[in-house]
């Protein structure tokens, strides 16, 4: 689920908190990192936990209209009680279990659910589906295009769930574009994997807080590379987010020697023109690139492996 870039924003964010405290708490960085990745999966889990929620106000919503002596024929919730793609997330036991882990439970926030539900009911999407075939596949593509079209951009939903966790804003788009995928791939004739690993391998996983700790230890040594780079400027003056990720660079072309340096380069400047200011990946790009030349001139850059200069 996390990406590498995923994992160097969320390192960024933990010497950007480091910087405003004055006294570096290297292990309060690296718990930082660490609960902020898995926070990511809590997001995931506790998105896909809504549709358990929403199941269940249908078939409440159901009772309620089955109690009455004149039923609004306009209004149908059989495409959520009978949908054979939602039953397959309901019965999934593992994604069951990592829910009980949860520590935000949906039911003690009804009103959320009752807004998305609603939304729902009112969506185009909802109401061309009333009029199509049902199918397994069908009944698929419906739960796709409302968690694309009705879930995913519901801004009440973003706001109270960024509010629960400060990480979570940033990992929004990661989690939704992992639900799609899911959404997606549901069959009914394979195995559903329906709670995806957080890290790819052992490597990422540990990707994330080596790079802090690296980035940090060598802080003042990397800082002198970027003073000596900048001879024109204050230190003063270079925005702190840029100089951080400047020195992260830094650290992967001097302490990661698998990593290339053209991802290293690429990644820094994708990671600023959306964090930092219009200026600032072209500023970073040609200081990372002048000093990943200057390192391998002195021989200091050293990349193991096929095409990793």
């Amino acid at each position: 689920m996390l990406t590498r870039r995923h994992i160097r924003v969320k390192v960024m964010q933990a010497i950007y908190a480091l910087h405003q405290e004055e006294n570096y708490n290297l292990q309060k960085g690296e718990n930082f990192v660490v609960a902020s990745m898995d926070n990511t999966h809590s997001l995931y889990i506790t998105l896909m936990g809504l549709w358990i929620a929403l199941k269940k106000r249908s078939q409440q919503m159901e009772d309620l209209s089955r109690k009455k002596f004149i039923r609004d024929e306009n209004v149908s919730h059989t495409l959520f009680l009978d949908n054979e793609a939602l039953q397959l997330i309901l019965s999934d036991e593992t994604l069951a279990d990592a829910l009980e882990k949860e520590s935000l439970r949906w039911d003690a926030h009804d009103e959320y659910v009752n807004l998305l539900y609603n939304r729902i009911l009112e969506s185009e999407v909802y109401q061309l589906a009333k009029g199509r075939t049902r199918s397994f596949e069908s009944d698929r593509q419906l739960l796709t295009d409302l968690y694309m079209e009705v879930i995913a951009p519901n801004e009440e939903l973003f706001d109270f769930l960024s509010d629960q966790e400060i990480t979570w804003t940033d990992d929004f788009p990661l989690v939704n574009t992992t639900i799609v995928k899911v959404l997606k791939g549901l069959s009914k004739s394979k195995e559903n994997e329906l709670v995806p690993l957080l890290f790819k391998d052992i490597a990422d996983k540990e990707y994330g807080v080596e790079l802090l700790k690296k980035a940090v230890l060598n802080d003042e040594k990397f800082q002198a590379y970027l003073v000596e780079k900048t001879p024109q400027w204050d230190a003063e003056r270079i925005a702190l987010l840029d100089a951080i990720l400047i020195k992260m660079g830094i650290t992967e072309l001097l302490k990661f020697p698998s990593i290339p340096v053209k991802v290293t380069l690429n990644e820094y400047v994708e990671i600023a023109k959306e964090y930092s200011t219009p200026k600032s990946s072209v500023f970073i790009n040609g200081i990372l690139d002048t000093l990943s030349k200057d390192f391998e001139q002195n021989g200091s850059l050293k990349k193991v492996g096929r095409g990793l200069l």
